[in-house]
């Protein structure tokens, strides 16, 4: 076991001297460092579960379901393998299904709202100038025939202008159920034109649409290029799990499991399949937007 150990660590060793003498990789993570923002504000676990639409769902709820998963996983493996230290890998393995679950609902609804923006801001524009509609009544208009994953915020929005006609504060709650970069710039632009009045919020309205239209344009093309590397990289995850499950059936697999060396072995193989997992989604990731005027 030692020698498999060094072999690894001498492996990943000339990996990490070949990338950095040909590829110019710093650091001594498998790929290369992504630069970052020196001034980076990090999401609040609010902003993420409100872009899943999970606002009213707490953290304590959520952190309960992946304790649950997790005791089903630990469950499972215990049953398949017939051993602890497999079982507890198994139950961290299951614990990340509630989590990319979330990521998937996150992405999914960002999607969408990055596809309707540039169209909802663009009726914002024409009911503003053309028809002539109030800037609450527009929003609240344009929201109410929104993409369906919005409406309940736009709704929301509405009611608290109802009770209170504060424009402010309907916008903030607006804000605060999308967490959305585009609504934070759409929320703010029609907050100052409506405190201070003027003729430019058609212009400003309108070279928002067009600046989300492209944007929507290039991640929608930078998806349709990835879709061939995600299905692959899902269909792969499967193939340890079944020879894993197959090996049950071939001699004496299921003991095999319960040895020292068939854990090390199984628990170096959820490590690998993990580490690969989450390399892969790394370098697939597309920049996300930050959050502006947030207060």
């Amino acid at each position: 076991m030692s020698g498999v150990v060094a072999a690894v660590l001498a492996a990943y060793g000339t990996h990490l001297l070949y990338t950095s003498l040909v590829l110019r990789w710093r650091g001594i993570g498998p790929g290369p460092a992504r630069p970052r923002p020196q001034t980076r504000e990090r999401p609040r676990p609010a902003d993420w579960l409100a872009q899943a639409g999970l606002g009213h769902v707490g953290l304590t709820e959520f952190a309960s379901v992946i304790v649950s998963v997790f005791v089903l996983g630990v469950v499972l493996a215990l049953a398949l393998f017939g051993a602890l230290v497999p079982a507890v890998a198994g139950g961290v393995f299951a614990a990340s299904f509630p989590i990319a679950a979330y990521r998937r609902r996150r992405t999914a609804r960002r999607a969408v709202a990055q596809d309707s923006w540039p169209r909802l801001i663009e009726e914002l524009r024409i009911l503003t100038s053309s028809v002539g509609r109030s800037i609450p009544q527009a929003l609240f208009q344009v929201g109410a025939s929104g993409p369906e994953e919005l409406r309940p915020a736009f709704a929301a929005a509405q009611r608290e202008w109802l009770l209170t006609t504060d424009f402010e504060r309907s916008l903030s709650v607006l804000r605060d159920q999308l967490a959305d970069p585009t609504c934070d710039a759409t929320c703010e632009t029609l907050l100052i034109a409506n405190e201070l009045g003027g003729t430019d919020v058609d212009r400003r309205l309108a070279d928002l649409a067009e600046d989300r239209r492209q944007d929507a344009r290039y991640r929608k093309d930078a998806r349709a290029n990835q879709a061939g590397v995600r299905f692959a990289r899902r269909f792969v995850l499967l193939v340890p799990l079944g020879m894993a499950a197959a090996g049950l059936s071939v001699g004496n697999g299921r003991s095999a499991y319960q040895t020292p060396l068939g854990q090390m072995a199984v628990m170096t193989a959820l490590a690998l399949v993990a580490a690969c997992w989450l390399w892969a989604g790394r370098m697939l990731r597309l920049p996300e937007e930050q959050r502006v005027f947030t207060r």
